[in-house]
């Protein structure tokens, strides 16, 4: 069962389905979407750029576009999955945008477990959602847009107390998600912790502080995403190591080299052949 809403004036869509969504990602592939997969019974076996993760019963999932996403073992699901023209051009509140704290809040895709209280409250949104999929009249966008917010809205909150958000200072949080929204964007081409401070009106030291509760530091996301971003490449392209330290900022394969071995314990060589083993 897939139904889905396209908005020919934009380019907009949103595609509403279950299990057999995913059936195209029993071949590893980019995602393309942002995507929320609803484990409404089983577990899930999933690899999100090649990691394992696990998706238990009545947890949901949080995937940028840009993610590679492998289903190894399916059970029963329910898929949402929308462009960015259908949500992310609008003016939404921050915690609840495309670039909120569900895509950028951390660095790997959330897992939020719902308690029966928000079991039956997303069964009950999921079902007035697919009666508005066949509503077709001059208001449908817009009431799927809002109905997307409301999921968007229920999930942050979730997020927000299963990692304790409440708990830390609303500026770090900010800051952090701001940050991470920089690496994402200028990663490839700026690799120092002073150039983002700059970008925030910060200084490095004070984003060093503030990025202590949660145990990471500004250096440490930059060289994550870079080496998240090889691993990508390595795996599902056959561009040298030499051709991805250039994508990725580097003069010389070598400073990719001795990055990547850093983070990841073997050399980019040696994680493509293992990869490509497997």
């Amino acid at each position: 069962m897939e139904k889905k809403f396209t908005e020919l004036s934009t380019g907009a869509f949103l595609k509403v389905g279950n299990q057999a969504s995913l059936e195209p990602y029993k071949q590893e592939q980019t995602l393309k979407h942002y995507t929320f997969i609803w484990s409404t019974q089983d577990d899930l076996d999933l690899r999100v750029d090649a990691l394992p993760s696990k998706l238990g019963a009545n947890q949901m999932m949080a995937l940028t576009p840009n993610q590679y996403l492998k289903v190894e073992e399916l059970g029963e699901a329910i898929v949402y999955q929308f462009n960015r023209e259908f949500y992310c051009i609008k003016d939404h509140d921050k915690e609840v945008s495309c670039a909120g704290l569900l895509f950028f809040g951390s660095e790997t895709a959330p897992v939020l477990p719902l308690d029966p209280a928000n079991q039956r409250s997303f069964e009950l949104l999921h079902s007035v959602l697919l009666e508005e999929m066949d509503t077709e009249d001059t208001i449908q966008a817009e009431m799927l847009r809002m109905m997307v917010a409301r999921l968007m809205i229920k999930l942050t909150r979730i997020y927000k107390e299963t990692h304790h958000i409440e708990s830390k200072a609303p500026k770090k949080v900010d800051l952090f998600r701001h940050f991470n929204m920089l690496v994402e964007e200028h990663f490839r081409e700026q690799h120092s912790v002073s150039f983002y401070a700059e970008k925030l009106f910060k200084s490095p030291k004070t984003l060093s502080n503030s990025f202590a509760s949660y145990q990471t530091s500004p250096l440490q996301i930059i060289h994550q995403r870079i080496v998240l971003e090889a691993k990508r490449l390595l795996n599902y392209t056959d561009m040298t190591t030499k051709e991805i330290a250039y994508s990725v900022g580097f003069d010389d394969a070598s400073h990719l080299s001795r990055l990547f071995k850093k983070q990841t314990f073997i050399s980019p060589t040696s994680f493509k052949s293992n990869f490509r083993n497997n």
